[in-house]
């Protein structure tokens, strides 16, 4: 999945009994770590909420709507309201509800390029839970999570970037571990779980710059090219050509705007024989040349 964080709104939460909080729909990914204590978790198709105990995560890949509670059946506060303004690469210490007993939160608002939204990635659940003892099969990503509860809200402008991959890293070794262990709520898709494509998909987004043919993607997933490009479409929604020219587009679009190479170098990097390929591609696929979208992006 090439995904990669273009910013994070990090706050840290202090909420006493009673509280209750209600996220609206974002356009990026969040999660929710508990430090401290417990709460619940609800999602409005789900009948029944989720505990979250201290050393749970909670992911959401595509920014589900959701509600964090004390306990059911609270007037929950809109987060617009408790946090107005909430831009990438800001922090903010929110403290809410009563006197009671009280849970501490790390939040996330994890924003990244939507070209980076694969069908792989569009494919996962809207939750994401890792427990505490889940964590411990992944020590990384629990370390990472850690380190960054010690510095977080509070983190001066030099480790902005560092704190950035971080936040990155949380969020793909969390989407791994979802995908390898199986973690409750997070069916994995089954293009990743199926033995052939998935070992196709590792090798075309590994080196995109090979000029792949359907025979030569079918010999990496060990089926013939008709069962191969069948499957293919099935799990994934689109054909293997598609989906390798989806993901030319996102490098030379990450590309264009993340570095100053030349067109040329981007397009032999991204697998074009030519800047006049790339130009045409890019053109269909984004609707402008290559050199137009690195100046609006750039700027």
């Amino acid at each position: 999945m090439p995904l990669r964080l273009r910013g994070v709104f990090r706050s840290r939460w202090t909420a006493g009994a009673p509280w209750a909080v209600h996220g609206r729909e974002e356009h990026c990914a969040v999660m929710h770590y508990v430090i401290s204590g417990q709460c619940l978790l609800t999602l409005d198709d789900r009948p029944e909420p989720v505990v979250l105990r201290t050393g749970d995560l909670a992911l959401f890949p595509h920014g589900t709507e959701h509600t964090l509670s004390d306990a059911p059946g609270r007037t929950a506060v809109p987060l617009h309201v408790a946090l107005p303004q909430r831009p990438p690469g800001t922090a903010d210490a929110v403290r809410i509800g009563g006197s009671g007993e009280e849970v501490q939160l790390m939040c996330g608002g994890l924003h990244y390029a939507p070209l980076g939204e694969s069908p792989l990635y569009r494919s996962l659940p809207p939750v994401i839970v890792a427990t505490r003892q889940d964590l411990e099969r992944a020590p990384l990503l629990r370390d990472t999570l850690n380190s960054l509860v010690t510095q977080c809200p509070d983190s001066d402008t030099s480790s902005e970037v560092i704190t950035l991959r971080a936040f990155e890293m949380v969020l793909l070794l969390a989407l791994h571990l979802s995908l390898n262990e199986g973690l409750p709520d997070s069916t994995p898709p089954e293009a990743v779980r199926h033995p052939g494509i998935s070992r196709a998909l590792a090798a075309m987004h590994a080196d995109v710059s090979r000029p792949w043919t359907l025979p030569d993607l079918a010999r990496e997933a060990a089926m013939s090219r008709s069962s191969f490009s069948e499957t293919f479409r099935e799990l994934l929604g689109e054909s293997p050509a598609r989906h390798l020219t989806r993901r030319r587009m996102q490098e030379a679009a990450r590309l264009l705007t993340e570095t100053t190479e030349s067109q040329h170098t981007i397009a032999a990097k991204v697998g074009y024989q030519s800047t006049v390929g790339l130009h045409l591609a890019f053109r269909k696929w984004f609707d402008m040349p290559p050199g137009e979208y690195r100046n609006r992006h750039v700027r």
